[in-house]
């Protein structure tokens, strides 16, 4: 069986649906399990509606309004007036306003799952309905009965014992009469609250689900030819991989090649199932793949880069040097906070760290700090990595900028700037 992951840019609007459904008439003949996520750039509107009913602004509303709107001209693109995913559809906003017609909850972290999650549950009702229009038999599921995780909200911990006791006994009977399309980003919990996986984790999703039911293959469908060597939205000349190991994959998206949720890989390797990075606009074409014993070709170096980011400097408070002591209680705060470091540097007096800027979480940790540091920090940085860097692709990239922090191993180089 295969699994198949279709990213938000690919069912953006009807036509975008409708293209989905010709991609999968290609493989009427394959047990399919196709992971959705949020349609467009829903999950966005999503986040910045969690935020004003969080800070009690009055424009929540309007935005919710907006939301359903685009998802309603979607629905009668692709049916008409009447089908009955309309009410599948308005069942689901209407937990959204259940939950912003009450005081918000304390913690946002938790509401901003709950919310935040109609995205997916939205666009996989109309994806399943297109798919039975279509005279495609496919069955719609809720992944939250599926993935099991624990109550860490935004960064939900699998449980994989449990999660794929509960895949391995229903899954592959469905898949034996239908297709089977579920959520992707989201878990459930013990006391069935949402929680989901990461920012862009449905591919951590078909990874999850590939990995329990013993997948020939995970396909990821996106609006670019393959994984390539740097973001062509920023950079002239990309290059597209043919092939790439586990282990090169692993290292870019940890650190923060957008293409694949860092998360992805490692079920994948352990099971040894390849991964394809395919584009949907041409469903033929070889794309990418990520498989054991790719060889990797790197004609250009690999560049990433991560906006909004910050740069936190910690010292003692008594100009002390920074000793191991010091490191754990620091590390320790990031830990409890659930802040990732992309880059560290420590010196005699201090430590450096660049994080991506979640305000919530970013508050949080300097609260924290400040109890028994000093603390620093600059925002609104870019870190720029490149893997199998040369000097002059280095000095091309922060070209025109100022550098805040240099870094340099063997294969890998990253830059702090402003």
């Amino acid at each position: 069986m295969l699994v198949f992951k279709f990213g938000g840019a690919s069912v953006k609007d009807a036509q975008g649906v409708i293209n989905l459904g010709k991609v999968i008439s290609n493989y009427r003949n394959e047990q399919l399990l196709v992971v959705v996520s949020a349609m467009g750039k829903t999950t966005n509107a999503l986040e910045k509606l969690t935020r004003a009913y969080f800070d009690g602004n009055g424009d929540v509303h309007n935005v919710f309004e907006e939301i359903k709107e685009y998802h309603y001209q979607i629905l009668h693109e692709l049916f008409g007036d009447h089908h009955p995913v309309f009410d599948e559809v308005a069942n689901n906003f209407v937990e959204i306003d259940w939950m912003i017609e009450d005081e918000p909850h304390d913690d946002y972290d938790f509401i901003y799952d709950q919310i935040v999650s109609i995205g997916e549950l939205v666009s996989t009702r109309i994806v399943n309905a297109w798919f039975n229009h279509q005279n495609f038999s496919s069955k719609w599921i809720d992944v939250r009965g599926y993935i099991h995780t624990d109550n860490t909200y935004r960064e939900g911990v699998v449980d994989w014992d449990k999660t794929c006791i509960s895949i391995k006994k229903d899954i592959p009977a469905l898949l034996s009469k239908s297709i089977v399309v579920t959520q992707g980003f989201l878990g459930g919990t013990s006391e069935n609250f949402t929680t989901t996986l990461g920012r862009e984790g449905s591919d951590y999703t078909a990874s999850i689900f590939a990995s329990c039911l013993g997948a020939e293959s995970v396909t990821t469908w996106k609006d670019v030819p393959g994984i390539l060597n740097a973001d062509p939205k920023l950079f002239a000349d990309t290059v597209k991989f043919e092939e790439l190991s586990y282990q090169e994959a692993i290292e870019m998206t940890y650190y923060g090649a957008s293409v694949i949720h860092p998360k992805t890989i490692k079920p994948l390797q352990n099971a040894n199932i390849p991964l394809l990075v395919k584009p949907f606009m041409e469903p033929t074409a070889a794309g990418t793949i990520i498989k054991e014993g790719a060889v990797n070709k790197f004609k250009k170096p690999v560049i990433i880069v991560k906006n909004n980011q910050v740069l936190i400097s910690i010292s003692a408070v008594d100009y002390s040097f920074i000793s191991e002591s010091h490191l754990s209680e620091i590390f320790a705060a990031f830990a409890k906070h659930q802040v990732k470091v992309n880059m560290m540097q420590t010196s005699a007096l201090s430590f450096s760290a660049c994080i991506d800027h979640i305000p919530e979480r970013f508050e949080r940790l300097l609260s924290t700090l400040k109890q028994k540091f000093k603390v620093k920090y600059n925002n609104d940085l870019k870190l720029i990595t490149l893997r199998h860097y040369t000097d002059v692709a280095l000095q091309d990239v922060t070209a025109g900028q100022s550098v805040l922090v240099k870094q340099t191993s063997r294969n890998t180089a990253q830059v702090v700037v402003k």
